[in-house]
């Protein structure tokens, strides 16, 4: 039997909910650090984009900590540069994009959602009309979407559209279809995207069609041919 000297953990280990405030637009963003052997930390950040981007590192010095994560799907070439302080339950700092420009932010520890029993669901709830965007938001300066013969639409890359009501547990059914070579998806309370994207033929991974971006990857590949209608059936049961 091995045995490991331990650590102590600093103040900044665990999952933290954050947000900031960009183009006028709350943000909400995730953290989720954890220890890599006996004095390493490394972590996941989810941010507006939806990603679950790897921390190499965590650098930590009593309650302050800081960290850095190469450019995704930024166009700069700069490291997104996070660095804060962690006092109690909250968390507090500042965010600088790759465009160079920071952003405060703040946060709390994120709470558990053990569930003591199985969910209770309610009776089914249309969120699409099928005539307008009504119940919908666009997340953007511009608003790309239609509804064109009972389908909602994006003719044109632009301005994500989220539902106005908020859900706890759900179960979700979606039916879609996109042209060739498209990206899109379908997120979960900010946090979590379902992977829309162009990829029958190509094998499973963490960024295609039925992944959990950044999280998860399907276990097979089940995407059709472009052009084709496709559904997701989602149950979302926050649990540790």
């Amino acid at each position: 039997m091995a045995q490991h000297e331990t650590t102590k953990a600093p103040a900044i280990e665990g999952r933290w909910d954050l947000s900031y405030t960009r183009n006028g637009r709350e943000r909400p963003s995730w953290l989720e650090v954890n220890h890599s052997g006996i004095r390493t930390w490394v972590g996941h950040f989810v941010g507006d984009g939806g990603s679950a981007r790897p921390i190499s590192q965590v650098f930590v010095e009593g309650n302050k900590f800081h960290f850095s994560i190469p450019p995704q799907w930024e166009s700069e070439t700069n490291d997104m540069k996070v660095e804060g302080s962690v006092d109690g339950d909250k968390i507090s700092g500042t965010i600088t994009l790759p465009d160079g420009k920071p952003y405060p932010f703040t946060g709390e520890r994120a709470p558990s959602l053990r569930r003591e029993k199985q969910p209770t669901w309610g009776t089914p709830i249309r969120l699409f009309n099928g005539k307008d965007l009504t119940g919908w938001t666009a997340l953007g300066k511009e608003n790309q979407w239609v509804v064109e013969n009972g389908v909602l639409k994006s003719p044109k890359s632009g301005a994500n559209i989220r539902t106005d009501k908020t859900f706890t547990d759900f179960k979700l059914h979606v039916e879609f279809r996109y042209p060739k070579g498209s990206n899109s998806g379908v997120y979960l309370r900010g946090r979590y995207e379902v992977q829309i994207e162009d990829s029958k033929g190509v094998d499973p991974w963490i960024g295609g069609l039925g992944a959990v971006y950044g999280f998860l990857k399907p276990s097979d590949m089940a995407a059709k041919a472009a052009g084709e209608w496709q559904s997701y059936d989602i149950t979302l049961i926050e649990e540790e």
